[in-house]
């Protein structure tokens, strides 16, 4: 299905882009922009605000991102992710991303190729999530918040 280019911005304050935002837990935000169900991926941006631990992950396949405001950091690297940096997570690698405290709101686009794999400290598996969980999930939050349905389908190619 061919789409027109969106002519909003991909990110704003605005009261109205609160409801696109799905939660993931207290003060970080997913929000959709393209869920790829032919190829399993999705991309989307990544908003933290008051700093912590996201999780702990891994992917089977590559993973890029964009920082667009503030800064992250994985617990496994001494490099710090901040604004206009690009990254790149190489599969099977695992990986912690935390927001320091002093950053008062990060955002980052990510573009997901697979799944996510959620793991312990020790590095075993303990969930997962790809592109058909995220719509699942983006439904069930685009209806709670009044949008319906239906609105999760400009976001499917």
């Amino acid at each position: 299905i061919r789409r027109p280019p969106r002519s909003t911005p991909l990110y704003s304050s605005a009261a109205s882009d609160v409801y696109k935002r799905q939660p993931l837990s207290p003060g970080r935000w997913s929000r959709p922009l393209c869920y790829n169900i032919s190829q399993g991926y999705w991309v989307h941006l990544t908003k933290v605000i008051g700093g912590g631990f996201l999780s702990r992950h891994r992917h089977p396949a590559p993973v890029h991102g964009f920082v667009i405001k503030g800064s992250w950091r994985y617990l496994e690297h001494d490099w710090v992710a901040k604004e206009g940096s690009y990254l790149f997570e190489p599969p099977g690698e695992i990986h912690t991303l935390v927001v320091d405290e002093s950053c008062e709101e990060m955002i980052t686009l990510f573009h997901n190729s697979g799944a996510l794999i959620y793991c312990d400290e020790d590095g075993n598996t303990v969930g997962s999530t790809d592109v058909f969980d995220r719509i699942e999930a983006a439904k069930k939050h685009f209806i709670k918040v009044g949008l319906g349905e239906e609105y999760v389908n400009q976001f499917i190619r």
